[in-house]
């Protein structure tokens, strides 16, 4: 794993993880937040021609892929056809807990709020309000937040015996517990001693472990433990079978 780290920090400099182009940003004039991560550092594009124009807020998720530009060089068609210089140069403003998905792009003049989902692939060219989900090129209004966590909180526990499924058909064994750490909520007992580091590490992610930890402890998980949750998806699986 050490070599690994070495290695990438060789080949990617400033890019190698995302507390290093964190630091290089700001070294060149972006403002960023606390908790802003750069999942792969080495595919994105952050224009620091002029970094001062760029403004990130707290909580921010930059995936693979992602683009941010302040500059528009078309303007080098008017110089060449009537000789003059006419140049572009915009802000661009994210706010506070904003998921940009894979290979967006977020173009000159945009003022994105707060508590905002940005769908893969979109082109985001005008502003986005907050508390929203956009997608698509141009980026479009899809739905609200609290509609979008009401849908998830309704199919996330399909999704998980689904994976249950997929895995136990693919191995022919039960999977082990910790693939499931997007979806403990489901069976873990409400008992921070008896929670594993790896489901704990997800509690912590954002930076807001306190008020996540306040939500665990008061809510009641839908399968007594593990082994019912295993249950459940084998009955399931054997059914399907049936058919």
């Amino acid at each position: 794993m050490l070599i690994k780290k070495i290695y990438k920090k060789i080949l990617y400099a400033y890019k190698s993880d995302s507390k290093s182009y964190v630091k290089f940003l700001k070294k060149n004039g972006v403002i960023i937040g606390n908790n802003v991560t750069f999942y792969e550092p080495n595919t994105n594009y952050i224009d620091i021609q002029k970094g001062f124009l760029i403004k990130i807020g707290n909580n921010v998720e930059v995936t693979r892929g992602v683009t941010i530009i302040t500059h528009d060089y078309s303007w080098s068609i008017y110089k060449k056809n009537y000789g003059e210089i006419i140049g572009s140069r915009e802000n661009v403003e994210i706010g506070n807990n904003v998921f940009i998905g894979i290979n967006s792009t977020i173009m000159p003049g945009v003022k994105i709020g707060d508590n905002v989902i940005i769908g893969a692939n979109s082109v985001v060219t005008k502003d986005l309000n907050s508390n929203t989900v956009y997608c698509g090129n141009p980026a479009k209004e899809i739905k609200k937040i609290d509609d979008l966590y009401e849908v998830r909180k309704s199919a996330y526990k399909d999704e998980a015996v689904n994976m249950f499924i997929t895995y136990f058909n693919r191995y022919n064994k039960i999977p082990p517990k910790e693939i499931f750490d997007e979806f403990f909520w489901l069976f873990e007992e409400r008992n921070m001693n008896n929670l594993s580091h790896k489901f704990i590490e997800k509690m912590k992610l954002t930076g807001n472990f306190e008020e996540t930890k306040k939500a665990f402890l008061g809510s009641k998980p839908l399968y007594n433990d593990y082994s019912d949750f295993c249950d459940f998806c084998l009955k399931k699986c054997n059914d399907d079978n049936a058919l």
